[in-house]
């Protein structure tokens, strides 16, 4: 794993220790501040807030109680760096959505 930049006080064990329906709901905590900043017209901020979503997104990747959700993670994934280069608020809303589909408990947490 690369040294965290925005998470820096925040370790593989901690991470591992959250339940992965925490885990995501905190990667689509960051996927809803960008869209709250596409929404203000505030690129820039949009741009931190997927940098971070990278992060907790790599850590949850490297969680080996995720192996049943690693390719739809790697997708998500993928998607997110399309994202960063073409910024869209439709499309980083749906990607926040299917990211909490991924598990019941986050789903249910934000349904």
């Amino acid at each position: 794993m690369y040294p965290l930049v925005y998470h820096r006080s925040l370790t593989t064990d901690k991470w591992f220790s959250y339940p992965r329906h925490q885990q995501l709901l905190m990667i689509a905590n960051e996927m809803n501040r960008s869209q709250n900043a596409l929404q203000k017209q505030d690129p820039e901020n949009a741009i931190h807030s997927w940098e971070r979503a990278f992060e907790l997104t790599d850590l949850t990747i490297s969680d080996p109680k995720n192996p049943s959700v690693l390719k739809e993670l790697l997708r998500f994934r993928e998607m997110l760096g399309e994202l960063f280069n073409q910024p869209d608020a439709r499309k980083n809303k749906i990607l926040m959505e299917l990211l909490i589909t991924l598990d019941s408990t986050a789903y249910n947490t934000l349904h």
